[in-house]
């Protein structure tokens, strides 16, 4: 099968994605779903992108020039905040492969990233990791993210012990900032070890929370950084840790990757997304919601991880995901 597909150039999920691909078989392209990496584009995309239009129509004509005369069996386009193409483009694209399946996932909320309305019925199917956006929307299906082969391979080695009790590495969104502050704090007593970093993609959206947003009113310069932690550092940090902590942003119910990869690697986890307890993964001695207090007697501090069921743990795979968004 052909396989055209277009994500965010985000950490390495893409090379994850188009590797999984082709050991499946599958003859893959790739191309970002934004013209550039570069801190000011991605934060001008977030913020208004008509005002680089010319720009990205640049972009669009490259990635079709690419293609060519190419013909794919599936378009898939994972979609979030970074999206730039309009619908013209997408209506472009999808008139260039007329015998291609055009299938969506979006892994942002509507509510973060409501222009997505606007193309979602250009495609054949549609995906998303949110519950609520499902249950407005009659042709989409609901599908939580995953976890790739490398989180299962760290899955496989527990420790005797951890070099970090806990673990936070994400961007600093606005609600996450505060809430991961928030536990770090009171974790300290039963977690000391602890390893958190906030990420920016830019000190221009660092500015930009820094004036608009009140979580980020009493924060310090020193608290954030501009330079990303993927691949092996990312995947050291897990091994050496116990616990990951995690929450989504304001308005978003699916879970997040990290969720997902927590999974995969088999560590403990908590959270402030209150939806993980309806999954069928949830486990009370794995899984922490935080409310706003923690009760350190409850099962998750007083147990080990607990194994998961392996027809459980192997549907939230890679392979798994791609076997769906893929069809027949």
């Amino acid at each position: 099968m052909k396989v055209l597909l277009i994500t965010p150039n985000f950490f390495d999920y893409p090379q994850l994605i188009c590797d999984e691909l082709r050991r499946m078989g599958h003859d893959v392209d790739w191309f970002d779903d934004r013209p550039s990496t570069n801190p000011f584009i991605k934060a001008i995309i977030r913020i208004n992108k008509d005002t680089i239009n010319s720009v990205i129509r640049q972009y669009f004509n490259r990635v079709m020039q690419s293609i060519g005369g190419k013909k794919y069996d599936k378009v898939l386009l994972v979609s979030g905040q970074s999206l730039s193409f309009t619908e013209d483009m997408i209506v472009r694209l999808k008139k260039s492969q007329p015998q291609a399946e055009f299938v969506l996932y979006q892994w942002d909320s509507v509510a973060n990233f409501p222009y997505i309305d606007t193309v979602e019925k250009h495609f054949d199917r549609c995906y998303s990791f949110d519950r609520d956006d499902v249950a407005s929307h009659a042709r989409w299906r609901f599908m939580p993210l995953f976890y790739s082969r490398k989180y299962e391979e760290i899955g496989r080695r527990r420790p005797a012990r951890y070099k970090y009790d806990v673990l936070f590495v994400g961007t600093a969104h606005p609600k996450k900032y505060r809430f991961v502050s928030e536990m770090s704090k009171k974790l300290r007593p039963v977690f000391p070890k602890q390893f958190i970093y906030f990420f920016f993609p830019s000190r221009l959206v660092y500015v930009y929370r820094k004036l608009r947003n009140p979580e980020f009113k009493h924060a310090k310069y020193s608290e954030f950084h501009f330079t990303s932690i993927k691949g092996a550092e990312l995947d050291r940090l897990f091994a050496e840790s116990k616990c990951i902590l995690d929450s989504p942003q304001d308005g978003q119910l699916g879970l997040t990757m990290r969720v997902l990869e927590t999974l995969g690697a088999k560590r403990k986890i908590i959270t402030t997304n209150k939806d993980v307890v309806n999954y069928d993964f949830y486990d009370e001695r794995n899984v922490y919601v935080y409310d706003g207090v923690f009760d350190f007697d409850s099962p998750f501090f007083k147990e080990d991880f607990a194994d998961i069921d392996e027809a459980i743990y192997r549907k939230y795979s890679l392979n798994s995901w791609l076997t769906e968004l893929l069809g027949k």
